[in-house]
């Protein structure tokens, strides 16, 4: 599976935050430099034993004018374990086994609800208005993860994820050594505009994207 050497993983949740940052990332019409080109993926889950359900979703990526790819949106349908667990390693494992060297960096932005980060007495939410954004990073250590762990703020400790699709893939992640980095952030009332916008300055810093 190619993708480009910044990649961004979501997943096609039931909040729509998957969704809503991935249709927030368009290139500029005015601006040749840069096109879009959006790709299915199904990827068959066989050799787990299971016959009915596929790894599906798309891969947007942002082409510049001589074919390169610059990044990579990866949405991934959401799958419950244990299908999940089988979804998640075939796809990143495709990612891997690409012919690519480096290996893609690979971010996850996320939101979640506050029941599902356990924390040492600490409250990740500061404001009705702004989520603060934690950093995990994971496996080798690239120059965008340099860059995204000084715009992070690091979690408290210790600090559990109790969200199944954001803590299996960061697990997979880790057992297939890929250079890793998750955006956290604490999940108010509604995902609101405001939320997508802090993720969208993040992402857009860590793929230089205008």
């Amino acid at each position: 599976m190619k993708v480009a050497p910044n990649t961004v993983f979501f997943f096609r949740d039931s909040d729509g935050f998957g969704t809503a940052i991935s249709e927030a990332f368009h290139p500029n019409p005015n601006d040749p430099s840069l096109r879009l080109l959006e790709e299915p993926f199904e990827l068959s889950l066989d050799r787990y034993g299971i016959k009915d359900v596929k790894a599906s979703g798309n891969i947007l990526h942002f082409v510049d004018h001589q074919g390169f790819y610059q990044v990579s949106f990866v949405l991934m349908q959401n799958y419950e374990p244990p299908v999940l667990a089988c979804a998640v390693t075939e796809v990143l494992e495709q990612i891997a086994g690409e012919k690519s060297s480096p290996l893609p960096t690979i971010i996850i932005p996320s939101i979640v609800a506050s029941s599902k980060l356990k924390r040492d007495g600490k409250i990740l939410m500061k404001s009705e208005n702004k989520i603060p954004l934690y950093g995990l990073q994971i496996g080798p250590v690239t120059d965008t993860i340099k860059a995204m762990v000084a715009s992070a703020e690091k979690p408290p400790c210790p600090f559990q994820i109790h969200h199944e699709p954001l803590a299996c893939l960061l697990q997979l992640a880790r057992v297939l050594n890929l250079p890793t980095f998750a955006l956290i952030g604490e999940k108010g009332r509604r995902v609101s505009d405001r939320n997508i916008e802090d993720i969208k300055v993040l992402v857009c810093f860590m793929s230089q994207l205008d």
